[in-house]
């Protein structure tokens, strides 16, 4: 699902037993763009950052006793790389 807000967006939340789990993807078609794992920068993760408070907040969630995770997917072609705690 993706969730948005003015500033970022989050483009999927799933749940991981006790955690929840906020995860970028990234695609390319091909590598003459560079990996698709390169292109979450600092200010991407800093956006994806506020964008999940945002979330944590409006869905009631407490956020000092809530587990959660940002994990990262890279597809490039048909293959995919899966970082957990990416960031």
């Amino acid at each position: 699902m993706n969730y948005r807000t003015r500033y970022s967006e989050i483009d999927v939340i799933a749940q991981d037993r006790d955690e929840l789990v906020f995860i970028e993807v990234k695609y390319r078609r091909d590598a003459r763009n560079g990996n698709p794992l390169e292109a979450i920068n600092y200010n991407k993760i800093k956006r994806i950052r506020n964008a999940a408070l945002y979330y944590l907040r409006d869905n009631g969630y407490i956020i000092d006793k809530t587990s959660i995770r940002f994990d990262a997917i890279g597809i490039l072609g048909t293959e995919m790389t899966h970082i957990k705690n990416a960031f």
